[in-house]
């Protein structure tokens, strides 16, 4: 079993943002969180302590499966340096992060639909009922 995560952090006019990516079984989720100043280290570890199972991930993606193999520790530090100087978010996240935003526009509209027929209804049913009582003549 393949577990990575990988959080970024970075400045998204007006807040800051960090994207939280994490393989595990095979599957890719990201999710958003939105902080309001700039956070400091402690803080985002205590962020993550307190508010890991309210994390809102994405719906999984398959993900590329990458063979697991030794590597230079220098080789791994660049790699961690070079990540750093790298601004933005990758488009597998970017992808993932569309179709959760997608998916909770479909979950308003349904939810909008239902609470309009549900008015519909109870407005219905208050006209039925004036019907009768001015039909009773009272």
């Amino acid at each position: 079993m393949n577990v990575s995560s990988k959080l970024t952090i970075l400045f998204e006019q007006p807040f800051w943002i960090g994207i939280y990516e994490r393989t595990f079984c095979g599957n890719y989720e990201v999710c958003k969180i939105t902080f309001g100043s700039e956070p400091k280290d402690y803080q985002v570890y205590d962020f993550l302590l307190r508010h890991w199972g309210d994390l809102n991930f994405s719906p999984p993606i398959q993900a590329d499966v990458a063979q697991q193999r030794h590597s230079n520790p220098k080789r791994i530090q660049r790699e961690i340096h070079s990540q750093l100087q790298e601004r933005g978010i990758g488009t597998k996240a970017q992808q993932a992060l569309k179709l959760q935003h997608e998916q909770g526009k479909f979950q308003r509209k349904s939810k909008s639909r239902e609470d309009k027929e549900a008015e519909k209804q109870r407005q219905y049913k208050i006209r039925q009922e004036k019907k009768k009582k001015k039909h009773k003549g009272h």
